[in-house]
This record gives structure tokens, C-alpha cells and sequence, in this order.
């Protein structure tokens, strides 16, 4: 029975360090890859949106399919790239 609490004990205390360890390493740069997941996704969303903003887009066809997926974060993007209002006469969250 005390060999169990021991084994536990340290397997407890090693994932405490192993998460310390990823925090020391990976914290300092976790706001700069959200800052740039945040920018692939609005490179993404463009290129979806690209033919219904009048850019001719020669996947549309595929990329079509992927605008109801984009729909709830529609809103915040348009203002991140500051428009006020919704670009799109079939889109308008304002």
C-alpha cells in the first residue's frame, strides 16, 4: 500500500514540473503565436470571403462550402480589419 502512495506521489510531482517547465519555455511567446494564429485565421477568412468582396477567387467553388463555418466569427473580423459594417449584402451581423 505505501509503495502505491509513494508511485503516486511522484508521478503527481513530476507532471507538476513537467507543466512548470512548459510554462517557463512556452509562456513568454504565447501571446506572440495567439497574435499569429489570429492572423492566419484572417488570411484564411479573406480568402474565403475573397469572391463575395469582388476578388476573384479561382477556388471558389471549393472554398464556398467553408462560409457557414466562418459565419460566427464573422463580426469580430470585419472589425478587426476595420469595417464598421458588414461588407456583405448577404452577411450583416450589425
Amino acid at each position: 500500500m505505501m509503495h502505491r502512495t509513494a508511485a503516486r506521489r511522484f508521478s503527481e510531482r513530476w507532471a507538476a514540473f513537467r507543466e512548470g517547465l512548459t510554462e517557463y519555455y512556452a509562456g513568454p511567446y504565447r501571446q506572440t503565436l495567439a497574435r499569429e494564429r489570429r492572423d492566419e485565421d484572417d488570411l484564411f477568412t479573406l480568402v474565403v470571403l475573397g469572391e463575395a468582396l469582388g476578388v476573384p477567387d479561382p477556388a471558389a467553388y471549393y472554398s464556398a462550402e467553408l462560409m457557414p463555418m466562418l459565419a460566427e466569427d464573422f463580426h469580430a473580423w470585419h472589425r478587426r480589419m476595420g469595417m464598421p459594417r458588414s461588407p456583405l449584402d448577404q452577411m450583416s451581423c450589425c
